[in-house]
């Protein structure tokens, strides 16, 4: 009885002691990610609607397959204020942690970007700040823009935790922090070391594996999102420096086309530009249906006022081509920069075909009547009726002073020379004088 008790007991702590092993393991296992999603997204190149459209869709695609964590990995010198702050809005809305993996650069834009993320790690290399806002053309904005972005900079450091002073002083160069060395002047940039000690980055690693060890995470499984193909023609066209190429290439190539017979190389350029503007923005998700539809109104309206001349309809196309760029144009006033240079392309480049090829070429050929009833050809606007002078003839009409008269058995306009002459009375041609015939009563 005695042994069979030992064996069981032995048996009872063997049992106890693997289901020990067994939770350390588990534990174990789940402090280094295992069984867990991760998926590893890239922001690259600059920040415009096209990376929204993409953030968008693999974000949601993340959440869709149980993500646990989304890293941003982060390399971009900044980009569309716009942009950037659809971009936070969509992962402020994400309900999986998030890290900011800043593998050179996170500047302006994307420094806003990355404030939005749970947490912030930084290769050594890297670095994040220089926000100020700026216009296109590479001045400074107006106050009531620098204001707006540098509370959005400040809200997106305090909506993660982080102290507001240094968002801000990379958003406005008036704020002076000597222990970071930035002087009065100069946009807040901070290095790894400087981002680690004021809280901005919770560490520096090499490398994404080092990322996924410090996250707890090295076991995990690690999904890599990529830019498709469509997405990537996207993004570089709705680019803010390649629109008003494609519209001014669109343009060109469109007046070209109307001073060349047939349908050639220029007409075909515009058209490809005009169908890659339109392919981008829809892709970028910027270009509705409802967009498409107004352009090919607008074209169908300005082929038709060929054929049906008036101007009313050819105008109406052409507000109806401008609405729909302006529909699917990811800011107003980028595209009203745009639209003004392809205009001015475009007539310069209808002045200088005009003035040396004129109106003999193209579809103008077709719209402008060219024959002339010319003397030579043997056309005469009107007879020249000399041999009438100094013929007699009676008036059929009273004269006053024109009427009717009978010259040589001939019904003829005449006019007396001012005074009244009646019907049935004589009459002599004194003068001729193109379609005048002057009478004189007898």
């Amino acid at each position: 009885m005695m042994k069979r008790l030992t064996v069981y007991t032995s048996m009872l702590i063997i049992f106890v002691s693997f289901l020990s092993i067994h939770n350390d393991l588990v534990v174990q296992a789940d402090s280094d990610g295992g069984g867990k999603l991760v998926y590893v997204i890239p922001i690259e190149d600059d920040v415009e609607r096209g990376l929204e459209a993409f953030l968008s869709r693999t974000t949601g695609e993340a959440i869709e397959e149980g993500a646990d964590h989304i890293i941003f990995e982060i390399n971009t010198p900044g980009g569309s204020v716009e942009a950037a702050d659809n971009i936070g809005t969509i992962i402020s809305n994400l309900t999986v942690p998030t890290t900011s993996f800043v593998i050179s650069e996170a500047l302006s834009a994307g420094s806003y970007i990355a404030l939005h993320t749970d947490t912030i790690y930084m290769t050594p290399r890297a670095r994040m700040g220089a926000s100020g806002v700026i216009n296109s053309d590479g001045t400074a904005a107006d106050k009531k823009a620098q204001s707006a972005w540098l509370k959005a900079m400040t809200s997106a450091a305090e909506s993660n935790g982080r102290d507001p002073l240094y968002a801000a002083a990379m958003a406005d160069s008036s704020i002076d922090l000597p222990e970071l060395n930035a002087k009065e002047g100069d946009f807040l940039t901070l290095t790894p070391n400087e981002a680690v000690q004021v809280g901005y980055a919770e560490g520096i690693v090499s490398d994404r594996t080092e990322l996924l060890y410090e996250l707890g995470l090295a076991n995990a499984t690690v999904v890599e999102k990529e830019v498709t193909f469509a997405e990537s023609v996207a993004r570089f066209i709705t680019n803010p420096i390649v629109v008003p190429i494609l519209l001014s290439l669109a343009s060109l190539g469109l007046i070209v086309e109307l001073y060349s017979p047939g349908f050639g190389v220029p007409g075909s350029i515009g058209l490809i530009s005009l169908v890659l503007f339109f392919y981008g923005h829809f892709v970028a998700g910027l270009a509705g249906m409802e967009a498409i539809i107004l352009l090919v109104i607008g074209i169908g309206l300005i082929i038709a006022e060929i054929f049906i001349p008036g101007g009313i309809l050819g105008v109406i196309g052409i507000g109806a081509v401008i609405g729909s760029l302006f529909m699917s144009g990811a800011s107003i006033s980028n595209m009203t920069m745009s639209i003004a240079i392809a205009f001015l392309v475009a007539i310069i480049a209808s002045v200088i075909l005009f003035r040396r090829i004129g109106l003999d070429k193209g579809i103008f050929r077709h719209v402008i009547l060219r024959d002339r009833t010319t003397t030579e050809l043997g056309y005469v606007s009107n007879e020249n009726r000399l041999d009438l002078i100094g013929m007699e003839g009676i008036t059929v009409t009273a004269l006053r002073p024109s009427g009717m008269a009978v010259i040589n058995n001939e019904r003829i306009d005449v006019i007396s020379e001012g005074s009244f002459i009646p019907a049935n009375a004589k009459v002599k041609v004194v003068k001729v004088e193109g379609v005048r015939v002057v009478v004189r009563g007898l």
